[in-house]
């Protein structure tokens, strides 16, 4: 029996014993049975399969499918109202389960983020501060957890912990993967130890190789499939390079509306991270303030764009081949991304900051034994529940000592008492000297932000405060207010109490050396 039909055995069953109960003349051997058969019935997914229910094999359980974008925005999908964007993959998944609508990370910086999707852990917590460190091999994982399970396991794409090792990780039974950041066309693999090039473009290669990875993978199967797009230098392939050429594009409003903001968003204008700069090679001479530069920003924010076409017939193509094998509804599909990306808001481009296009994510689920079609979800969740939740979908047990929590009930559309603040932590990188040390916490009203120096003594930069819900822009900083003197209190504490239930404290964080014009090495942008 399938879990959707024994769900539809569930309802059938409440209903019938709610109207009848022991009025039924029922002997008493089959009452003895009763609480068995609804035990059995009334399962909740997140015991499904698990070592306590002990009535379902592991082939019972629900594969899994994640699949995780580099630098996509939460609203880089038609789903979620973009005016140009057409995603009509992504929204058939939108509409046949869930979308999130406030999906955050706890750091926007693809390393830390991508270890906080695998361990349910703020980076603090897992240690992949920067871009360059491993995820730890002795650290619990979903993935492995799933493994130990029984469930066949692959990744596929983009891992991008540990920028030199593209050697397989364990937790997995097929590795392809490959070091550093990788390139659009002809990229060089690491195919289950053995480094080749493969021709193509990098979305459409890591599709097929999970195409075929998913038509010989035996139930119940993990597939985690990174893309590489839309991150820098964003390109496109051929055929969408110019799909965007006749859409008018600008600097955003509130890249000219600076007035109250921190310094170090004015000094970052011109450099790697900002609108006048060169734009990750976009423009050729720089920095440039004219208006004629715009020119450069609006090829690079189109190609940004397009990218993600490539990525939405990914979507459709994974889909259409789990529907193939007859694994389609038994499949927990997931579908995000590491982190946002500011596309000159505030005069900025890139992430790391707290401002709302570099924090928010897309976050898709679709599993419908559970997820009824069409559900928004507006509830504030993090890159640290996915892990607890693809759990808890499993009936495996969860995660020790993780920060994240699973929110299967909210995919039910159950009354939960859910977060109502959570906080963010980043920290400098001489690699990339372009944005502060941040910490900060955000409500559904409020955000609270300030930038530690590092040495324990008091802020350097100037802190940000909004009004979320009638300013959701961040056009307006309130810090200088004195009105809202004691929100500002309240806030600041509520994130001591964060850090301290999370175990950050001490805050511990390097030197800010300040915003500096120099540019990365080319083999880490």
């Amino acid at each position: 029996m399938t879990m959707k039909e024994r769900f539809q055995i569930r309802r059938q069953a409440v209903t019938l014993f709610s109207l009848f109960g022991k009025q039924l003349l029922v002997p008493r051997l089959i009452w003895s049975l009763v609480p068995i058969t609804f035990a059995y019935l009334f399962q909740s997914p997140s015991t499904i399969g698990s070592p306590i229910a002990g009535t379902q094999s592991g082939a019972s359980r629900p594969n899994v499918v994640f699949i995780i974008t580099d630098d996509q925005r939460w609203d880089c999908m038609s789903c979620a109202g973009h005016p140009i964007l057409k995603t009509p993959n992504l929204d058939r998944l939108a509409a046949e389960g869930a979308r999130f609508t406030n999906a955050f990370v706890t750091t926007s910086l693809c390393s830390p983020s991508r270890a906080s999707f695998l361990s349910g852990l703020y980076a603090h917590s897992h240690g992949v501060l920067n871009n360059f460190t491993d995820y730890p091999r002795d650290l619990p994982s979903f993935p492995r957890r799933l493994h130990e399970a029984g469930y066949h396991t692959a990744y596929i794409g983009k891992w991008h912990m540990g920028e030199e090792d593209d050697s397989p990780r364990p937790g997995f039974d097929y590795w392809v993967s490959h070091r550093g950041q990788g390139v659009y066309y002809d990229n060089e693999f690491n195919v289950n130890g053995k480094r080749q090039v493969i021709p193509g473009y990098y979305t459409h290669v890591v599709t097929e190789i999970a195409v075929k990875w998913l038509r010989q993978a035996r139930p119940p199967f993990l597939l985690c499939l990174g893309h590489k797009a839309p991150h820098t230098p964003f390109t496109p392939e051929e055929k969408y390079r110019h799909v965007y050429d006749h859409i008018p594009i600008n600097y955003p409003w509130s890249a000219y509306l600076l007035e109250g903001k921190p310094r170090w968003i004015h000094d970052r204008l011109t450099t790697w991270h900002g609108i006048y700069g060169p734009l990750f090679g976009f423009r050729e001479k720089f920095p440039d303030t004219s208006a004629a530069g715009v020119v450069d920003f609006a090829r690079f924010v189109r190609s940004y764009l397009a990218t993600l076409l490539s990525v939405d017939d990914s979507v459709g193509e994974i889909y259409a081949t789990l529907r193939e094998i007859g694994e389609l509804d038994n499949t927990v599909f997931i579908f995000t991304s590491d982190n946002g990306m500011l596309l000159g808001e505030h005069g900025m481009t890139d992430k790391r900051a707290m401002h709302e296009p570099s924090i928010r994510i897309p976050l898709l689920v679709r599993f419908p034994p559970v997820i009824k079609p069409g559900t928004l979800v507006e509830e504030m969740v993090l890159n640290i529940d996915v892990a607890p939740t693809i759990l808890d979908l499993c009936g495996l047990p969860p995660l020790e000592g993780i920060h994240g929590r699973s929110f299967l009930p909210l995919l039910r559309g159950e009354p939960v008492v859910w977060r109502d603040a959570w906080y963010y932590e980043y920290n400098y990188e001489r690699q990339f000297p372009y944005t502060p040390n941040v910490r900060g916490i955000r409500t559904k009203k409020w955000k609270y932000i300030h930038y530690p120096h590092g040495d324990g003594g008091p802020d350097r930069h100037k802190a940000e405060l909004y009004d979320l819900e009638n300013d959701p822009e961040e056009l307006h900083n309130l810090i200088d207010d004195p009105r809202y003197e004691k929100v500002v209190a309240e806030l600041r504490a509520r994130l001591l109490q964060l850090q301290q239930e999370t175990g950050a404290l001490p805050d511990r964080m390097p030197i800010d050396e300040g915003i500096k014009p120099e540019l990365p090495e080319e083999k880490i942008r």
